[in-house]
């Protein structure tokens, strides 16, 4: 065991252990944007494929969305009718943005990436600004099923964005923060496996690299912690952070894409 440790690359898996640490943080606290904040940190500061990235993200949240599933079946937050109308659709978004990633190049699909991602950053700093805790309702929400189709693409095609564009949707059309978090992380579970399922067959095992590894240990180590953190940080602030730390970095990795 000390031989096996002592021949990692420690150095080399730091930054990645440090954007799955900070990713899952604050996802923790937020219930979302863990997949967007390391897609947009592995492609944009690391230099990462967009196609690496996502099938890196999406394999190590795999493991954090079934452990988050089986939290909130046990807490009962999971509307299972909900759970129906999401999974179907957003699995076969999920799954058509992975194929379509894979195949295209890498570099082509860099700005495409980084235009979706800052897309992302804005649209959070919107829901930071509308943002009111106590405003839902318990009325049906309609179009769900097109909603995680979209969510479900543009979450593989993006590296990340399921929390923000689903989630995100629903609590501004007035449901039950509690029950849609709940639910949303659970099938996200599903999303996921598809989609890790998908690359595996596009790209192949080599797409699972050091990368991989950093940010589930990264994301071990944080995912205690915030649940913590969410019990003293207000969901606003927060969104105010990501948003603003998602646009700015996203914003000047397209601006080097289309100059460089």
């Amino acid at each position: 065991m000390a031989d096996i440790l002592a021949g990692i690359d420690w150095a080399g898996l730091l930054p990645f252990i440090a954007i799955g640490f900070v990713a899952q943080m604050v996802d923790g606290a937020l219930g979302m944007a863990f997949g967007v904040i390391c897609s947009t940190l592995l492609v944009s500061v690391m230099g990462v494929a967009p196609s690496r990235a996502s099938a890196a993200v999406h394999l190590v949240e795999t493991f954090t969305t079934g452990v988050s599933g089986i939290s909130h079946t046990l807490a009962k937050n999971v509307d299972w009718v909900l759970f129906r109308r999401l999974a179907i659709p957003g699995v076969i978004g999920g799954c058509t943005g992975a194929y379509l990633l894979a195949s295209i190049d890498s570099e082509a699909a860099r700005p495409l990436v980084m235009t979706y991602l800052t897309g992302v950053g804005i649209y959070l700093l919107y829901k930071a600004w509308r943002y009111d805790a106590s405003n839902h309702t318990n009325d049906k929400p309609k179009h769900v099923g097109l909603l995680a189709a979209i969510g479900g693409f543009l979450d593989a095609s993006g590296g990340g964005g399921w929390g923000p564009v689903v989630t995100s949707n629903l609590l501004l059309r007035g449901t039950d923060p509690r029950k849609t978090i709940g639910t949303v992380n659970t099938v996200e579970f599903i999303l996921t496996l598809s989609i890790s399922l998908t690359f595996v067959i596009t790209i192949g095992l080599e797409a699972f690299t050091k990368v991989t590894v950093g940010l589930l240990i990264g994301g071990i180590m944080a995912a205690p912690l915030g649940a913590v953190v969410v019990r003293f940080l207000r969901p606003r602030i927060l969104l105010w952070a990501v948003g603003t730390i998602l646009t700015a970095t996203s914003l000047f990795s397209l601006y080097r894409a289309l100059t460089g």
